[in-house]
């Protein structure tokens, strides 16, 4: 049983983290529509920080696998979906901020 507790408390820390982090992208892409290239570019950094965060939450519960401890799980699966889609996003962020600079430029 503690085991399943230390697992739904590392689930949701990457699922609150990658969570942040996609908001930041998503925010990072509507400052670069306005305009607002330096504001983009510090929620990109702010982003990449939150993703840090679950993306090491991630690892160790990788590790942990490879140690042979039984870690799958739903809450695990979504989190790792949710890690999956902040990656996701911040790639469309650093690809819509250039095109909206390149936009502007003009």
């Amino acid at each position: 049983m503690e085991i399943m507790e230390g697992l739904d408390m590392t689930a949701m820390q990457i699922i609150s983290n990658v969570g942040t982090a996609r908001s930041s992208y998503i925010e990072a892409i509507q400052q670069a529509k306005v305009g607002n290239y330096d504001e983009a570019e510090q929620l990109i950094a702010e982003g990449d920080e939150a993703f840090a965060e679950g993306h090491d939450a991630h690892l160790k519960l990788l590790q942990k696998e490879a140690e042979g401890n039984n870690v799958v799980m739903l809450l695990i699966l979504h989190a790792e979906d949710q890690l999956m889609s902040a990656e996701g996003f911040k790639i469309i962020a650093n690809e819509l901020i250039d095109v909206y600079k390149k936009i502007n430029k003009n």
